[in-house]
């Protein structure tokens, strides 16, 4: 259910698209989009909507609520927010206007980056440059009229340079700092001892946040769960034994982290494709041409 009240200049700006099968494919792409200059009973509510939006203030500020958060907006911020749940926006109470460009977009390039973005699933603002921020939508109004190939590819790498922005702003502040660098000395410990027993209890007690919130901010920083990480690290070690050694299968197994042989090649097809038998084939294959 949506209910608004569209108190906005006539100067605004509304476009809309239907994205077909081939543009719903790519990871990042946009179904609507505009340049609100909203006066002081602007106002949005809805209970959900298929897709994430996008904000950025040029004057006056707003007011976004989802889940019992309530966050200003003002001028020079922008925020992305997942609309699958309720939510409601609108000019800040003690301003007249809300001057904002938005967007709502979609696709696993935008969830993925929306780790970054979103702190700790919180509605949270960057303070993102005009000179940055404003080009990108100008750009992307631009593409939008054109309705080509091309086009939907420039508006996808339009999208992924804005939600690029606001995680970089994230990721640079001090408590971002102070998260940021925890999680590295945890990867720097998977890449170190990669070839040991590792769980989430041993990562957990070198660290002094509850498991839920080093799950969320392992996946913020690194894009992926600490067991995926660890899997990853070793099925890549893997890859240099089988080429560089002579190793049987099994020994290379031994030597990056896997007791069972079997186990070991179940995950190493399953990441690469490939048996690690015709991994080595096939990478050993270059070289003998080239002998």
């Amino acid at each position: 259910m949506l209910t608004y009240n569209m108190d906005v200049e006539e100067r605004s700006v509304w476009l809309r698209a239907t994205p077909n099968n081939a543009v719903l494919a790519h990871p990042f792409y946009a179904t609507e989009a505009g340049l609100f200059y909203g006066r002081s009973h602007f106002a949005t509510a809805r209970t959900d909507k298929e897709s994430y939006i996008l904000f950025y203030t040029l004057a006056g500020a707003g007011l976004i609520e989802q889940n019992e958060q309530h966050i200003e907006l003002p001028q020079g911020a922008a925020l992305l927010m997942n609309c699958r749940t309720p939510q409601s926006y609108c000019t800040a109470p003690g301003y007249d206007v809300w001057e904002h460009y938005w967007v709502h977009l979609d696709g696993v390039g935008v969830k993925t980056l929306a780790d970054s973005v979103q702190s700790q699933g919180r509605l949270t603002a960057a303070h993102v440059s005009r000179m940055e921020m404003q080009p990108l939508f100008e750009t992307l109004f631009a593409e939008w009229k054109k309705e080509t190939t091309t086009a939907q590819i420039e508006i996808g790498l339009t999208l992924h340079k804005m939600l690029a922005l606001l995680a970089h702003q994230q990721l640079s502040g001090d408590e971002s700092r102070s998260n940021r660098t925890m999680i590295k000395q945890i990867a720097d410990y998977i890449r170190a001892h990669y070839a040991e027993p590792i769980n989430l209890d041993m990562l957990l007690a070198q660290i002094p946040v509850s498991k839920s919130w080093f799950l969320r901010l392992f996946r913020q920083y690194m894009g992926t769960t600490p067991y995926n990480f660890l899997l990853s690290t070793r099925i890549t070690r893997a890859k240099e034994l089988l080429v560089l050694t002579d190793f049987p299968v099994g020994e290379v197994a031994r030597q990056v982290g896997f007791e069972d042989e079997s186990n070991f090649s179940t995950r190493f097809s399953s990441m690469t494709g490939q048996s690690p038998q015709q991994y080595r084939k096939s990478a050993l294959k270059p070289f003998a041409q080239n002998s």
